[in-house]
């Protein structure tokens, strides 16, 4: 087949030469007058035309039996999906002659998921969408990755994704490293980021290796894993499965199941990996109420874009909501602790029991340059510090983008986020009722940055956090310590593969009937590298 293809590569544009140096056919106009050396160019004429016409018909064959050899192929393939879906051993061969998943064209997968279509670009979309289609092609939108860099145009990759398989099954492997160097006046770091991926003592920080793969399970699934590698304050590695899911890719009437362990669709921030951020640690009101890992968890998940004409879905999951990536629902706590309770620490009862999370967002364009996307989001279920106690937490968030309409490689751009989360926790006795009194607890926080591209690759940033704990003459907590906190910082993206942060924080946590006020000054440089192509996040 390869042979093939280079022949006729090799002999078409001989061919073509041939063609453009034969002579044009004669005119209406009077003959020239011609010498005696005239029959012998003629008859080199005649013998230079049979020359291309033979070579024209030998290209010709050749193109059919490429036709014929491609369609035999796809006979193959239809002939390998009549009966169950097949998953063979992939290739231990990555695709060197192509970045795509298959050297010849194969049938189109049935999805427009970009983290499995392409791992560099989301798809341009035009100005009008179509049925339940996304209405802008801005980046920051599409997905939660910041604007990406790239020194060979727009979209185009700096390197290969590390892909393994062909055809309709493949798999796409990437290592991103993230790390900082930390300051800060407080010694107990650890207790004033909220974050598990923030840096957590003063120097040197590795809390966030991740290694990811995603691919074509067949033509009904796509796969998604994220693995990531930490190290502690004592330089122990720890790791932990922080999603790995497969979801839908053909289902009718806009829908999407996913199912698996991911993290829940709420909000802009809580769904994406800390790669993406656009500062180098957590937001106060996302580590205190969704937990310092997110809200994440083994559950299942619908999705229904809907049918208007501008962006709108709805989004349902149900999770377990155990363990420390359900913070504020079945968490243990620490040492069986949590607000000062014994946790029951109990097996799921019912469906009571399980994490409900719903989300509504829409999206439309102001104009060719402005982009607004906005959402409500919802968590409620039971908590472990008595046996009859409840969770809610709602969130609402908000995005604005401008982008110059003469942007180049996305810059400049200005862009708005925020978020804010009211939560009413009912904390309970605890355990055989040994805490003297139940609560409930009305707490409230929010964030809002501006982010600001003021030239390509570089982005200066802005942000503004408040989170307000209900005092309790009972419950004594650090996490139960109203606080705010300002930071900026200036990024450098010197290819969409790398980037450098640096940022500094102020804190200051108010007094309460336990706890002394305080202020806290941290500085953060961060630096970050990407091997292989990394998936694009939808947020």
């Amino acid at each position: 087949m390869k042979k093939i293809i280079l022949v006729t590569l090799a002999i078409f544009p001989l061919a073509t030469v041939f063609a453009q140096q034969a002579p044009p056919a004669a005119s209406s106009s009077p003959a020239p007058t011609v010498s005696n050396a005239m029959p012998a160019i003629a008859a080199d004429v005649d013998a230079l035309r049979q020359q291309v016409q033979s070579l024209t018909d030998t290209v010709k064959a050749l193109q059919q039996q490429v036709k014929d050899q491609q369609a035999a192929l796809e006979k193959a393939n239809l002939a390998g999906e009549s009966g169950l879906p097949q998953n063979p051993e992939p290739s231990p061969i990555a695709g060197a002659e192509s970045a795509a998943p298959s050297g010849s064209a194969p049938p189109q997968f049935p999805t427009e998921d970009t983290s499995v279509v392409s791992s560099t670009t989301a798809p341009a979309v035009s100005g009008t969408p179509a049925l339940g289609g996304f209405p802008t092609t801005d980046t920051s939108v599409v997905t939660s990755a910041p604007e990406t860099i790239s020194s060979t145009g727009a979209g185009a990759s700096l390197t290969q994704p590390i892909t393994i398989g062909g055809g309709k099954n493949y798999m796409n492997i990437s290592l991103d490293g993230l790390f900082a160097l930390a300051y800060s006046s407080a010694r107990d770091l650890d207790n004033i980021e909220v974050g598990d991926h923030d840096p957590q003592q003063r120097g040197f920080n590795a809390r966030n290796i991740e290694l990811t793969f995603d691919g074509a399970v067949d033509p009904y699934f796509e796969g998604f894993a994220n693995i990531v590698f930490k190290l502690d304050n004592d330089n122990e590695t720890e790791v932990e499965v922080e999603e790995a899911f497969m979801q839908t890719t053909s289902l009718p009437f806009n829908l999407q199941l996913k199912a698996g362990q991911f993290f829940a669709a709420f909000g802009r921030l809580n769904p994406t990996h800390p790669h993406t951020w656009d500062f180098a640690d957590t937001p106060l009101v996302n580590g205190l109420f969704l937990g310092p890992d997110g809200l994440r968890g083994v559950g299942a998940q619908g999705s229904w874009t809907l049918p208007l004409p501008w962006y709108s879905q709805l989004i349902f999951a149900s999770q377990n909501g155990r363990g420390s990536t359900g913070f504020s629902f079945r968490n243990p706590g620490d040492d069986g602790m949590f607000f000062d309770r014994i946790t029951t620490d109990r097996e799921a009862r019912g469906l009571q029991d399980f994490v409900w999370i719903p989300r509504f967002e829409n999206s439309f364009n102001l104009s060719d340059t402005q982009t607004v996307l906005a959402g409500v989001s919802g968590a409620f279920g039971s908590n472990e510090t008595g046996a009859d106690s409840r969770t809610q937490i709602y969130g609402a968030d908000l995005l604005y983008k401008w982008k110059s309409s003469h942007a180049e490689g996305g810059f400049p751009f200005v862009k708005w986020q925020t978020e804010f989360m009211y939560r009413r926790f009912q904390a309970g006795h605890g355990a055989d009722d040994s805490f003297p009194v139940a609560e409930t607890f009305h707490d409230w926080g929010l964030y809002s940055q501006v982010l600001w591209g003021f030239k390509k690759g570089w982005v200066a940033g802005i942000r503004g956090d408040y989170v307000h704990m209900q005092d309790s003459e009972f419950t004594d907590d650090l996490d139960r310590q109203s606080r705010w906190r300002i930071s900026a910082n200036l990024t450098w993206y010197p290819t969409e593969f790398s980037k450098i942060r640096l940022q500094y924080n102020q804190d200051f946590l108010e007094r309460n009937f336990f706890l002394s006020a305080r202020e806290v000054e941290s500085v953060f440089l961060q630096w970050e590298f990407i091997l292989g192509s990394h998936g694009a996040h939808k947020f």
